[in-house]
């Protein structure tokens, strides 16, 4: 399973960066949204995936019996997660901004109206 979610995050990643080097400032942010879920899922595929396994232990217990998940990385890709979302949020308004200041989405066509 490890093997194919490195290949999924590794995709992931290629087409993010392919994404942001475009001239167009909306495919920009869309390489932006591929970024941060490709390192989400990297977190989640480096912490190791337990199915089906609680992330607790049980009362009295110093180690579990059992399979278990660590709820670590499950906390941290949700606080990445909330903080994409408002990333995303605001880089939708500035664009959203840009484009009736300037009337373009082409980066370089936003360059020349810098004078």
């Amino acid at each position: 399973m490890e093997a194919i979610m490195a290949l999924v995050v590794g995709a992931l990643f290629g087409a993010s960066v392919y994404m942001m080097l475009r001239r167009s400032i909306v495919k920009l942010v869309i390489g932006l949204i591929l970024l941060s879920n490709a390192a989400n899922l990297l977190i989640f595929t480096v912490s190791g995936l337990t199915r089906g396994a609680p992330p607790l232990i049980p009362e009295g217990m110093q180690m579990p019996d059992g399979a278990w998940a660590d709820p670590l990385p499950q906390a941290l890709i949700l606080t990445a997660i909330v903080i994409g979302f408002g990333v995303l949020a605001f880089a939708v308004v500035l664009i959203h901004r840009a484009y009736e200041v300037v009337g373009e989405d082409d980066l370089d066509q936003m360059r020349s109206t810098d004078t």
